[in-house]
């Protein structure tokens, strides 16, 4: 009975993987120009930002995500090891954190950036250069969305 409903779930979600891919046709989309996100990933990110000009900068757009660092100070003191916030969109925190996970593998200067990350951190790394990396991702979909341009990756790509 288990495998039985788990098939049909399967099915299930390649109908709606194909619906999403239809609907994300008929809107600009300059996310999908990067390598690594599919309609899915780019129509999660759209449908949770809704207008990038209600963000006034790609800080805003990462605080809203849910990516961004409490702030521990007082006087002079600034403490350099904080903690993500939490609170922010937690759908649009989950896509920016899988899509990352999947454009670092084809993009060089985001693996590049994930790998110091992971290599600078003793625990938990890869949460952490993954959380470090996708902050860096929000800046550049936070520019595409802005501009309403497609992606072009650095040569060397």
């Amino acid at each position: 009975m288990s495998f039985s409903a788990i098939k049909a779930y399967k099915e299930q979600l390649k109908i709606f993987d194909k619906a999403i891919e239809e609907q994300i046709k008929l809107i600009p989309n300059p996310l999908t120009s990067i390598k690594g996100i599919g309609p899915v990933y780019s129509a999660g990110i759209i449908a949770e930002i809704g207008d990038i000009h209600r963000f006034k900068d790609h800080a805003a757009l990462a605080k809203f995500a849910g990516i961004s660092w409490t702030k521990h100070q007082s006087g002079n003191f600034t403490a350099s090891n904080t903690k993500l916030i939490k609170f922010g969109n937690r759908y649009l925190r989950y896509y920016f954190m899988e899509a990352t996970n999947k454009v670092r593998l084809h993009d060089h200067e985001l693996k590049r950036f994930y790998e110091l990350k992971y290599s600078q951190t003793p625990k938990t790394a890869h949460k952490r250069a993954l959380a470090l990396t996708a902050r860096k991702f929000v800046r550049l979909v936070y520019a595409l969305l802005h501009s309403n341009r497609l992606y072009i990756p650095p040569k060397g790509d």
